[in-house]
């Protein structure tokens, strides 16, 4: 009896490599014989270790000696498995019936020794009346010269002759990612932007050799989907759907391509976009990518191991509809960031866009701030609020999910949002030309949605309202839930969103380096995002961070005194939405206190407010300093603060600190 590792040993190796090349089935028995002379040099090898295998010792064995007609059979039978087992990589299936009968090795594959990598293989049992209710769609299908088969197994690309038997059917070969290649490698946590240690690159995944011919007018892809993980993060997926776009892409005629993605999971939204889909029956997708938008993904870098913007971009873009190109921002729930959505509406300004301005506010935004914002240049739409339904009543996430009402301002092609707590610093219109989503890394796979260019589409809106109770935000917040959805995103330099952050393990020479950058003049920096306390609801005398010790670490004068000088170029009808209310004004006071207990070493507590507005009011009730009686007590409201300030300003002269 055959010993059986070693039998697959010596089998394997008579097999050779999968190949990787595309070759029509007509050319079948031409391509063996091909293969073979190839291999003829590689032969006596070879049965020598087939011999040791079958512990057959023929050099021992006169070439005039009787016949061994047991090793002859055993022979036989390893050239009829290698004919079964190792079928070309691409072959033209048009002379075959609809009553085909052969071999489905790959369809019965349960973890043998065929060379299947278990990570592309899909279990999903295709619906193929889903299938056909979707080809209907196609009036062309009759005119195709070639359908592109990916990932299917023998027994499915039968179906697929009898649904287009009118085509030329290329079954394409795909060789594996490595499997060294996670999607921590493509996505890592950190790269060198500066290129002061290394110069980043991303590793490199096989690539489908276009076929010069048939022409391919549908390329259809089966993907795995393992729910069981995480399979949107799942590098076998993401290859399969990154090479049936380039097919795709490939396309040198006027003629458009379909792209059929069979999946039990929503393929990756902004590869094949919402506004790119034909149809959806079930578990199959049809989509008509637009197939230059298409060739200008594929130059990105595969992950965000690579910047996808230079660090230092152009300051020119020319954009043929910039009506169809926008910022905007959210305001929901509050209205503490009135004055930042202001500020951040003058430095865009500033920076020298000329792109509309569109904020989304909901019904808790009064009159009297909406007339401030209309006032800095923002388009106001008011929205009806989304609730994140993982979230706790009143909690600060609860509204959050709102922002997915921007993928509904379709008046626009592009959206570049930002948060309402950032300064523009310098032009990033430039980003306008980038895909859905592009924005700086957060942590881990990550990226921060502080800044991001988004796709408006209503699809994408319902896609992402469909998952609102399956998806769970790993921070509770629209930033997590929107990572989860779009785990396929490009990366552009921190300093496109640069966080006024000094972390705990910064070196000294890291924290000089950061103040420089916040000074710089002109500046460095393209946006500076405020995190902590904001600096509108600090004295302008110094950033209030300093007063807490677990937001010290947000703390920066250099960046607040930035911030400060933004505002002092806004007009002075723009400036009193930034003023102090009375509770406002008695929380700052009360850290100040508690710093001055804790004699913080930085010594902010020592500092003299002159900031006018803590002598200004805007309210009917201003005795800032009678709230600190009952600061801290559970039950106590600011009863006399509630409501909409005034339209008019009033001075009162109250006592400094």
């Amino acid at each position: 009896m055959i010993h059986a590792d070693r039998f697959q040993a010596a089998f394997n190796k008579m097999r050779g490599p999968s190949p990787s090349t595309v070759e029509p089935r007509h050319r079948l028995s031409a391509s063996f014989n091909e293969d073979a002379n190839k291999r003829r040099s590689q032969k006596n090898k070879d049965f020598k270790d087939v011999e040791r295998a079958l512990h057959v010792p023929f050099q021992d064995r006169s070439i005039n000696c009787r016949p061994n007609w047991k090793l002859v059979l055993v022979i036989v039978i390893l050239g009829t498995l290698v004919t079964i087992f190792h079928p070309p990589a691409v072959y033209n299936t048009d002379h075959l019936t609809n009553s085909i009968s052969r071999p489905t090795f790959v369809g019965n594959w349960k973890g043998g020794f065929d060379g299947i990598d278990p990570r592309y293989v899909s279990l999903l049992n295709i619906e193929w009346d889903q299938i056909s209710k979707v080809l209907v769609n196609l009036k062309d299908k009759d005119t195709y010269q070639g359908v592109g088969l990916l990932n299917f197994n023998d027994t499915e690309i039968d179906h697929w002759i009898q649904l287009v038997p009118e085509a030329e059917h290329v079954v394409l070969h795909l060789n594996h990612a490595s499997n060294n290649i996670t999607w921590e490698i493509l996505y890592p946590e950190w790269i060198d932007e500066e290129e002061e240690y290394e110069f980043p690159t991303c590793p490199t995944l096989p690539r489908i050799q276009v076929p010069g011919k048939p022409r391919l007018d549908l390329i259809a892809v089966k993907l795995p989907c393992n729910k069981l993980g995480h399979w949107s993060r799942d590098v076998a997926r993401l290859h399969l759907q990154i090479e049936a776009a380039r097919l795709a892409a490939s396309s040198k005629g006027l003629h458009p391509v379909h792209v059929l993605l069979v999946t039990d999971c929503f393929p990756t939204p902004n590869l094949f976009t919402c506004k790119e889909l034909i149809q959806r029956e079930g578990r199959a997708w049809l989509y008509e990518p637009n197939l230059n938008t298409l060739r200008d993904k594929l130059q990105l870098p595969i992950g965000s191991c690579e910047l996808a913007v230079p660090l230092k971009a152009k300051d020119n873009f020319y954009s043929e509809k910039p009506h169809r190109e926008a910022y905007a921002t959210i305001l929901h729930s509050a209205n503490f960031y009135v004055c930042g959505a202001i500020t951040a509406a003058q430095s865009i300004r500033m920076a020298g866009s000329t792109r509309d301005l569109v904020i989304l506010v909901d019904e808790t935004i009064s009159d009297y701030h909406r007339g401030g914002l209309e006032a800095a240049g923002w388009k106001i739409h008011t929205i009806k609020r989304i609730r994140n339904p993982k979230a706790e009543p009143e909690a600060y996430n609860e509204w959050n999910y709102s922002k997915f009402r921007l993928w509904q301002l379709t008046d626009y092609d592009k959206i570049i949002f930002i948060d309402a707590d950032l300064l523009i610093l310098r032009n990033i219109d430039f980003l306008f030309e980038m895909p859905e989503i592009s924005a700086i890394g957060n942590n881990a796979t990550l990226f921060n949605s502080g800044v991001m260019v988004v796709e408006p589409s209503n699809c994408t809106f319902q896609l992402l309202m469909e998952h609102i109770n399956e998806i769970v935000s790993y921070n509770g917040g629209d930033q997590g839930y929107l990572n989860e959805i779009f785990t396929w995103w490009h990366r552009i330099p921190k300093h496109m969103n640069f966080l006024k952050h000094f972390w705990e393990g910064d070196e000294e020479e890291k924290k000089v380096m950061k103040t420089r950058l916040f000074a710089a003049d002109p500046p460095i920096l393209y946006v500076i995002h405020y995190l902590g306390n904001k600096p509108w609801l600090c004295f302008r005398d110094y950033d209030c961070n300093w007063n807490v010790d677990i937001l010290q670490e947000f703390a920066s004068n250099v960046a607040h005194a930035r911030w400060w000088k933004v505002h002092d170029a806004m007009p002075e009808n723009l400036q009193k939405f930034c003023l102090l209310r009375s509770k406002q004004k008695a929380a700052l006071e009360w850290d100040r206190r508690q710093a001055q207990k804790g004699n913080y070493s930085d010594g902010h507590w020592k500092i003299k407010i002159k900031d006018p507005r803590l002598k200004t009011c805007s309210e009917d009730f201003c005795f800032w300093e009678s709230m600190l009686w009952h600061w801290g007590d559970k039950n106590w409201t600011d009863n006399s603060t509630v409501g909409n300030p005034p339209p008019a300003v009033k001075t009162k002269s109250r006592s400094s600190l």
